[in-house]
């Protein structure tokens, strides 16, 4: 993963630059590193010490549908959320790509010979904040809760928990996970950051409470929600880190609008958003911030999907499905989008450039990922023109769409554009409130649709869980609708294969299949993280995704 973090000196010379007459030495303000090793760090971070006090403002793009992070699949729900609750293991706030740290865990597992036992304990001091001693059996019913969910509610989770077979508390402070077969990924689904510890008593009385009640162990406790205005968080006096949390307070603002964002930040009525800007965004508060802002950059796992609506014809038509998929060149979107919102790799279904990529050399021979842009566009025309359409009769719908601004509306835009250039697709825009959006997915009650994917892992049974049948593991997260035995038997496969040359190459056959042959679900373009904020904010470490450092446990402000 490839981390930029960049002190205001060092963006100032890069707009300079791109503001000075073309040649060798002029640089982009949008240019990114190409390896590792190439990352500016901020001068003097490392030597400054913490320092308690004070109150995090921070922006969050769209309001919680949701408080239940169990079953949600959207940053809405964690950012404000995830402070007042605690994990099992999370990626460390200092590293969070790739290392895992215990949070209520005393230590990480210990692992059975076979690997299938693992065995996990407890920390003694952590408590809900109504005063109860947080235990195993806590544990069991919030993992109980996100592999098995009861009648009329979902688990986005499921299929990542799909290797377990039990859970037991074997005493208080000791839980024991069985697996039914080893599994590599499991370290990585039980750190999940959707994974919010909860009360086993709370849950047998009522295990939709949480969907509209906060109530955990974490570094900040509840204070108010107002719907339209903010969220509000104070510290927790009882947290089970020592001398944490920094902050004694945390106020997050609800705006969805990306002028006012800018505005926000730019007034300092909000030190930082956590999610990303874009590159306008970040060159403007350079310019108007100067050595106030600092800017961190770094590629990120998480991209928008296209969801069709396989229940209704034609979009259960696999040659419509192609079609729309070979229409769209994403190479030259991804150049261009990326000048004006947070997106900007060409990949499958695994992260470009991450472990598990496909090479773009292969990644071209998938239909939909052509070079040649007017070979795909032929290319669809001819499908659309075998399943009965024509430009006297085009294929009409309309777009499904959140209506989060950045980055789905230029997405969205982009992609109906590329249709529309058939002269055989009629396509328009419906973007509709994060709930109404995430309801009509849910329900099928769509034509075609913008989903979304973001994890916080480079992880195949994580990017890969989306794609299981939908009346199986794949339920409540497969927004396309099918049932595909054959493909859930590939994943299943590639999920037990400790080889990782091997599993790579499956990996790289179920994109072959999903986007190119079936068309299930297909790709846009990935995202890319932009995050510039005060400087004040210390103890921030961006990372390949926006879910793992919510805790806010080791932010703290300098200037108290």
């Amino acid at each position: 993963m490839i981390r930029r973090v960049i002190p205001f000196v060092a963006i100032a010379a890069l707009l300079l630059a791109a503001c000075a007459p073309a040649g060798p030495s002029a640089a982009s303000p949008t240019a990114a590193p190409t390896g590792a090793g190439t990352a500016t760090t901020a001068p003097t971070a490392a030597a400054e010490q913490p320092k308690p006090g004070g109150e995090l403002t921070y922006i969050v793009t769209a309001e919680p549908p949701t408080f239940d992070a169990h079953q949600s699949t959207t940053f809405a729900t964690l950012m404000p959320v995830s402070p007042q609750y605690s994990l099992l293991y999370k990626l460390d706030p200092a590293d969070n790509v790739s290392k895992i740290v215990p949070d209520v865990a005393d230590g990480m597992p210990t692992i059975s010979a076979d690997k299938l036992t693992w065995t996990v304990k407890l920390k003694s001091n952590v408590k809900f904040h109504d005063g109860a001693t947080l235990t195993a059996d806590d544990v069991v019913a919030t993992y109980e809760k996100l592999r098995n969910p009861p009648q009329g509610v979902t688990s986005p989770r499921k299929a990542t928990l799909a290797a377990v077979e039990s859970i037991t508390a074997k005493d208080a402070t000791t839980v024991e996970f069985k697996l039914k077969f080893p599994s590599g990924s499991f370290q990585a689904a039980i750190a999940s950051p959707w994974n919010y510890l909860y009360k086993a008593s709370r849950l047998k009385e009522d295990p939709t409470w949480y969907a509209k009640n906060v109530e955990g162990t974490g570094p900040f406790v509840f204070v108010e929600y107002v719907k339209g205005s903010h969220w509000a968080a104070k510290k927790n006096p009882n947290y089970f880190v020592p001398g944490k949390p920094y902050l004694d307070s945390l106020k997050a603002f609800f705006i969805s609008d990306v002028n006012r964002q800018t505005t926000a930040i730019q007034s300092k009525q909000a030190l930082i958003e956590f999610r990303g800007f874009t590159p306008q965004q970040r060159d403007q508060l350079v310019r108007a911030l100067g050595n106030e802002i600092t800017v961190q950059e770094s590629p990120w796992v998480c991209t928008n999907y296209i969801a069709f609506n396989t229940k209704k014809a034609p979009f259960d038509n696999v040659k419509v499905r192609q079609a729309l998929n070979l229409a769209i060149d994403r190479w030259g979107g991804g150049e261009a989008l990326s000048k004006q919102t947070i997106v900007k790799d060409v990949g499958g279904l695994m992260r470009p450039k991450g472990p598990f990529a496909m090479p773009d050399a292969d990644l071209e021979k998938i239909p939909g990922y052509y070079r040649d842009a007017a070979k795909g566009q032929d290319e669809a025309k001819k499908l659309l023109t075998e399943a009965g359409f024509s430009a006297s009769n085009p294929l009409t719908f309309t777009f499904l769409n959140r209506n989060v601004t950045t980055p789905y509306e230029p997405l969205a835009l982009f992609t109906i554009d590329q249709w529309n250039k058939t002269g055989l697709i009629k396509a328009t825009h419906l973007a509709k409130e994060t709930a109404a959006y995430l309801a009509d997915l849910r329900n099928a009650n769509f034509d075609v649709g913008l989903d979304f994917n973001c994890d916080y892992f480079d992880e195949p049974d994580l990017q890969l869980a989306k794609m299981y049948s939908a009346s199986g593991l794949g339920k409540g997260l497969n927004f396309s609708h099918y049932d595909d035995p054959d493909l859930d038997k590939m994943i299943e496969a590639q999920g037990h294969e400790t080889d990782a040359a091997k599993r790579k190459q499956l990996v790289n056959d179920i994109e072959r299949y999903v986007i190119g042959e079936k068309a299930w679900m297909v790709p846009v373009v990935w995202w890319y993280r932009v995050i510039p904020y005060n400087t004040r904010v210390k103890g921030y470490v961006i990372g390949s995704n926006h879910y793992t450092s919510m805790d806010m446990s080791s932010i703290w402000l300098a200037g108290q």
